[in-house]
């Protein structure tokens, strides 16, 4: 069953252009990645500090297999240094 993954992080003061810049060199090999169906950024209309990155995975497998991938090349501490506060919801579509 495909997995949606939606992942809230707020940004660091004076971070917003450099995370976007690095989102956009990433996101190409993160869409082609086995079992991701889709991934989009948004960010909040009321918080501009704040992005919420839904995801649709195969499984929740493929992501955390993304996710160890992204961990061992070193770019979730990259990332992490211009974000705070992550928050990761994993949801099944509840077929209604």
């Amino acid at each position: 069953m495909a997995c949606q993954v939606l992942l809230e992080v707020g940004i660091k003061d004076g971070c917003h252009d450099e995370l976007k810049q690095r989102f956009v060199e990433l996101l190409p090999d993160t869409r082609s990645f086995e079992g991701c169906i889709y991934i989009y950024l948004t960010q909040d209309q009321d918080d501009p500090a704040k992005i919420i990155i839904i995801e649709l995975w195969e499984s929740r497998g493929h992501y955390e297999r993304y996710l160890a991938w992204r961990t061992e090349r070193g770019d979730m501490e990259a990332l992490g240094d211009m974000m705070e506060n992550p928050s990761w919801r994993f949801l099944d579509n509840w077929g209604v």
